[in-house]
C-alpha cells in the first residue's frame, strides 16, 4: 500500500515550528467513533432512579452532593474515554516528526582526490589512505552511491563490492578543477527531480584547483570535506637545464623550492644507478634553492636529481636525458656565394650542404629536414613535384626569391601552402618593421617586445596574396616573411644589394629556428600531460613500430612515419615519470625523460569558509552523521500508546475512588 503522509505544524521549543505528519492519516475518519461515548454519556444523564425515603429533611444535602459528585464523575470519564480513543487511534495512524528531505530518496554522488597532494602523512599514513579507511568505516554496507577519483569511476555500487579497489587507489598526477568536478558530478546523477541529491567533495582543496568562476549547482546539495595535514612541508625538485656550456663540460642548473619549515638538504645527481654527485642546497626568503652540477660534454647521460624529504614523494626525483645531438640536415639550392647560412648552421649542430640549381642531385633531396631555396631565377616543374612531395613527407622549406623571379614558376610551387601566390614586383624601399612576438618563430627569442629596434629595410619586394599568417611584416603590414606550418617565404630577394636583413640580429634566430623546426629533438626533459612531438630520425619498414620501454613496462605512442623520421606524439596516455628507452626491432634507437607535472608541490590552500556554493566539514564521519541526522524520521505512535494506557489507568482510578 502506498503511503501518504499530511503536515500538521505544531509549536515546539518556543518559537521554532515542528512538522507532525502522519503515515496512515486516512485513519482519522475513525475519530467520528468519538460521538459513540458521548451519545453514552447523554443517555445516562437522562436516567433516574426514585428511591423513598423515612424522612427526607435530614437526606437532603447528601443527596444534593451526590448528584453533583455523580455528575463531575461523568463528565470525566466522557473526557477520558474521548480522549482514550483519540489516543489510540493516532497511534494507528503512526505519527512521525520529520524534515521534508528525509521523506526523499536519496543519491550521493562522492568524488575523492586522489592527486599527489594526498600524498601527504598525517597520523603515519597518506592523507589519501585516511580518506579512504574513514569512508569504509563510514559508509552504510547496504547504501548504493558513486564514487569517482581523478582517474576511476564507480557507478551505483555498495561498499562490498567496490572495498579491495577503494584500498588499492593510488595517488595520479591529475588533478580535477572544481568547476570539472561539479559538471561531472552533476552527470552522474539521475534525472529525477524527486530525489535528494547529494554531491560530496574530499579534497586538500589546493588553489590550483579554482580555474574559472565556481558555479552552483541546481537542485544538488554540495558538501566539502577538507583532507589536510598538521605538517605541511615540502621540498621538490621543480627544474633542471644547461645553464652554459665550456669545452668539456654542460653545467647543469637544478632549481627546488619548499614550503613549511625547511633547512639544508642534499640533493644528489646520478647517471643511471650510478651516483656521480652529491651537493648540499640551501633556500632563500622565498623559499626557493638552486643546486649545480658539471656534466661531461659529448657523452650520453641518464640523469636522475633526487632528494629525500618527509614531504611528498612524487617531486623528490627528476630524470633528464643528455644524448648525443642529433645533427639536423640543411640543403641550399641556388646562390653559393652569398655565405649568410653557412655562418648559421654550423657544424657541431648541423649538417649544411649547398648546391646550384644545375648540379643539384634529386635523390638526395628526401634525406634533407630542411631545403632554402635561395635567389633562384625560376623553379623548373620538376623541382616543384619533388619539394611538394618533400614537404608532404615532413621536411620543412624556406623560398627566397630572387629580384627578377619568374612568378609563374614560383606560384606553381606556393599555391600548394596557404593559397599563396605573387602578385607584382614593387620597386619600393621598405622598413621591416613589425615582429610577431607570438609567432613561434620568435616566441622565446625576445624577453620583451622591442621597440627600439635598429630595423632592416629592402629596395624591392614582390606583393603577394596568402592566408598564411605573417612573421615579420614591413611598416604598412605589408608581409616580408610568412610561414604555413612546414612552409616559410620572404617576399623579397636577400641579397645584398637589395637588403640587409642579413646583417641584421635576428636574421639568426629566425633562420636557425627554421631549421630547428624540422626535426624536434627530444629535450633534456617533457612534463607528463603536456602535449610533446619528438622526431625520431630513422626510417620503418611497412607495420614496424617505434615502442617505448622502462623495465618491464612498454607503451606504444602514437607516430607518423615519414621518408627519413618518425615523428612520436605523447598526450596524456602516458602516466609513469622516467627514463624511457625509444626502440626499433629490440634495438635501442635513444633514450627520453618524463616527468610529473610539479603544481601539486604548491602547498597553498583555498578559504573554503569564503565560499559560498557548499556546507563545509572537517571529518567524513561528522559529515555522514550531519547527513544522517537530517534524514532521521522520528515516530511517535508508541507514545500515544503509553497515553491511551495512562488514560486506562485514569479511568479505573475515577471508577473506583470518585463516589
Amino acid at each position: 500500500m502506498t503511503t501518504v503522509a499530511i503536515k500538521y505544524e505544531m509549536p515546539i521549543f518556543g518559537n521554532t515550528i515542528q512538522e507532525m505528519q502522519f503515515k496512515y492519516p486516512e485513519l482519522f475518519w475513525a475519530l467520528f467513533l468519538l460521538l459513540i461515548p458521548i451519545f453514552i454519556h447523554l443517555f445516562q444523564l437522562r436516567r433516574f432512579k426514585k428511591t423513598p425515603f423515612t424522612n427526607v429533611k435530614f437526606l437532603k444535602k447528601v443527596v444534593s452532593e451526590s448528584r453533583q459528585s455523580n455528575t463531575l464523575k461523568k463528565w470525566l470519564l466522557l473526557f477520558t474515554r474521548m480522549l482514550l480513543l483519540a489516543a489510540f487511534i493516532f497511534a494507528f495512524a503512526q505519527p512521525f516528526f520529520a524534515k521534508e528531505t528525509a521523506l526523499k530518496s536519496k543519491e550521493t554522488v562522492i568524488y575523492l582526490d586522489n592527486s599527489f597532494s594526498l600524498e601527504l602523512k598525517d597520523d603515519g599514513a597518506t592523507l589519501l589512505e585516511n580518506a579512504v579507511q574513514e569512508l569504509i568505516k563510514t559508509l552504510p554496507k547496504t547504501e548504493r552511491f558513486t564514487l569517482f577519483t581523478n582517474t576511476k569511476t564507480f557507478r551505483n555500487t555498495t561498499l562490498p563490492e567496490v572495498q579491495n579497489e577503494f584500498l588499492a587507489l593510488a595517488a595520479s598526477n591529475n588533478q580535477l578543477q572544481l568547476n570539472e568536478i561539479y559538471l561531472k558530478g552533476n552527470t552522474l546523477f539521475s534525472t529525477d527531480n524527486s530525489t535528494e541529491k547529494n554531491l560530496i567533495v574530499l579534497s586538500d582543496f589546493q588553489q590550483n584547483m579554482v580555474g574559472s568562476q565556481l558555479d552552483s549547482l541546481q537542485n544538488v546539495n554540495v558538501h566539502w570535506v577538507t583532507l589536510r595535514a598538521e605538517e605541511t612541508t615540502n621540498v621538490a625538485v621543480d627544474s633542471a637545464y644547461i645553464e652554459s656550456e665550456s669545452s668539456e663540460n654542460l653545467n647543469l642548473s637544478v632549481k627546488l623550492s619548499g614550503s613549511g619549515k625547511i633547512t639544508n638538504i642534499p640533493v644528489s645527481l646520478f647517471n643511471g644507478d650510478k651516483l656521480v654527485a652529491k651537493t648540499s642546497t640551501s633556500f632563500n626568503e622565498f623559499k626557493k634553492g638552486t643546486a649545480n652540477f658539471s656534466i661531461p660534454k659529448n657523452e650520453a647521460f641518464d640523469g636522475k636529481i633526487e632528494i629525500t624529504d618527509s614531504g611528498l614523494t612524487y617531486d623528490n626525483s627528476l630524470y633528464f636525458t643528455i644524448a648525443e645531438k642529433e645533427k639536423i640536415k640543411v640543403l641550399a639550392i641556388g646562390d653559393t656565394q652569398n655565405t649568410f647560412l653557412n655562418r648559421i648552421f654550423t657544424k657541431d649542430e648541423f649538417v649544411y650542404t649547398a648546391s646550384e640549381l644545375k648540379s643539384l642531385n634529386y635523390s638526395n633531396l628526401p634525406a634533407q629536414n630542411f631545403i632554402v631555396l635561395n635567389n633562384l631565377e625560376q623553379i623548373p616543374s620538376s623541382l616543384t613535384t619533388s619539394l611538394k612531395v618533400f614537404t608532404d613527407n615532413g621536411g620543412h622549406l624556406t623560398i627566397i626569391p630572387s629580384t627578377i623571379s619568374n612568378i609563374d614558376s614560383y606560384n606553381a610551387l606556393t599555391s600548394n601552402y596557404g593559397a599563396t601566390a605573387f602578385l607584382q614586383n614593387k620597386r619600393d624601399e621598405r622598413e621591416i618593421t613589425n615582429i610577431s612576438f607570438s609567432h613561434p618563430l620568435y616566441r622565446n627569442v625576445f624577453e620583451k617586445n622591442v621597440t627600439n629596434f635598429q630595423y632592416p629595410k629592402v629596395s624591392a619586394y614582390y606583393k603577394i596574396k596568402t592566408v598564411a599568417p605573417t612573421a615579420l611584416a614591413f611598416q604598412d603590414n605589408e608581409p616580408f616573411l610568412i610561414s604555413n606550418n612546414t612552409f616559410y617565404l620572404f617576399t623579397s630577394s636577400l641579397s645584398t644589394e637589395n637588403s640587409n636583413f642579413i646583417n641584421s640580429p635576428i636574421v639568426v634566430p629566425t633562420f636557425y629556428n627554421m631549421a630547428s623546426g624540422s626535426l624536434n629533438l627530444p629535450p633534456l626533459y617533457s612534463v607528463l600531460g603536456q602535449s610533446v612531438s619528438v622526431d625520431v630520425p630513422t626510417s620503418l619498414a611497412q607495420d614496424d613500430i617505434l615502442k617505448l620501454k622502462k623495465g618491464s613496462y612498454e607503451f606504444i605512442p602514437q607516430q607518423q612515419s615519414l621518408s627519413n623520421k618518425v615523428s612520436l606524439s605523447f598526450n596524456e596516455s602516458l602516466k609513469e615519470d622516467g627514463t624511457y628507452e625509444i626502440r626499433q626491432d629490440e634495438k635501442t634507437i635513444k633514450n627520453i625523460s618524463f616527468n610529473y607535472d610539479r603544481n601539486e608541490s604548491n602547498l597553498t590552500y583555498l578559504n573554503i569558509q569564503d565560499q559560498k556554493t557548499a556546507s563545509t566539514s572537517t571529518s567524513i564521519s561528522s559529515l555522514f552523521q550531519t547527513i544522517e541526522k537530517d534524514s532521521t524520521v522520528t515516530e511517535l505512535w508508541k507514545w500515544f500508546v503509553i497515553l491511551a494506557l495512562v488514560l486506562l489507568f485514569i479511568e479505573v482510578l475515577i471508577q473506583k475512588y470518585l463516589k
